[in-house]
């Protein structure tokens, strides 16, 4: 990529988009791309960390998968009319250790008014999965937001 095909992200969408993330309990919607060219989305949960979109999932399922084949996204989060799109290119991080830490943080995001259920998820179904983080970075993604 040439330094003039660089993407430059308006500050003030980008200042929008922190705010809406960093806010409020939401699901994302991420698509994909399959092995056949069709398209595929899944209701994700996230974290949103030093302005990166984390999402999770295990191995094996097929949103995942199309990310390891083709990296090119597109992710909504909504919240009534208000919503974001962020499309971009994911960067997977298949360390186990942070793709256990990533998915048990969003167990306790998701599930903070029932930590005991928290907990147990990640006790007996997700340290027991074979777990791996994407990330989204919103500063070099396009960005959509609309209120």
């Amino acid at each position: 990529m040439a330094p003039s095909d660089a993407l430059v992200v308006d500050p003030a969408l980008l200042e929008q988009a922190r705010e809406f993330l960093g806010s409020d309990l939401r699901f994302a919607t991420i698509a994909t791309i399959g092995s056949d060219g069709a398209p595929h989305q899944a209701v994700v949960w996230f974290l949103f960390q030093a302005d990166v979109l984390v999402m999770n999932s295990a191995v094996g399922r097929a949103w995942p998968a199309n990310l390891a084949r083709d990296r090119r996204t597109s992710v909504t989060v909504e919240d009534g009319y208000r919503w974001l799109s962020i499309r971009g290119m994911v960067e997977a991080d298949d360390d186990p250790a942070r793709a256990q830490a990533d998915i048990a943080a969003m167990a306790r995001r998701y599930h903070a008014d029932e930590p005991d259920r928290a907990e147990r998820m990640i006790r007996d179904r997700f340290e027991r999965q074979h777990r791996i983080s994407f990330h989204l970075p919103l500063a070099s993604s396009r960005l959509h937001f609309e209120e």
